[in-house]
């Protein structure tokens, strides 16, 4: 759980040190957005990515459970969607497996459709938020902006 913990404090204070020094050099990420993420380097450029596009995030943790192999907790991550200026509140449910006392898998689940809503509001989120075509133009923006980069 001090691990869980550890890395959404880190997330709060934008501290990307902190945040990788949770992570395996293996670890992968996923979402609803980015879907899956591989290797520590690239994972944490995800995350620079998101900072960059949120302003003033707070990461509001609660329900942690961990044993040494995995864990779960259940965030909300609320902040300012910078390209629109629109407020987010969005309900995360986490999941975790652990390696070598680190984060080697990590998870995020939420409703793609609420936070399109909330992020990009009327019509782009309301209108086409659920459909599929809209969550592949999404996907395929946020990996061609992961993708541009540069490494630390």
């Amino acid at each position: 759980m001090a691990l869980i913990s550890a890395f959404y404090e880190a997330l709060s204070r934008a501290d990307y040190a902190a945040m990788e020094r949770c992570y395996h050099p293996e670890v992968s990420f996923g979402d609803p957005v980015f879907q899956e993420v591989e290797g520590r380097d690239r994972v944490m450029a995800m995350w620079r990515l998101q900072l960059g596009v949120r302003s003033g995030l707070l990461a509001e943790i609660g329900d942690i459970a961990a044993d040494e192999f995995s864990g779960t907790a259940h965030w909300t991550a609320r902040y300012t969607f910078s390209s629109t200026g629109r407020e987010v509140v969005n309900r995360i449910d986490a999941l975790f497996r652990f390696d070598d006392e680190l984060i080697v898998r990590h998870h995020d689940e939420f409703d793609f459709k609420r936070w399109s809503r909330m992020a990009l509001g009327r019509p782009h989120g309301l209108l086409f938020g659920w459909t599929p075509m809209w969550r592949k133009t999404i996907r395929d923006r946020a990996v061609r902006e992961l993708d541009n980069i540069q490494p630390v």
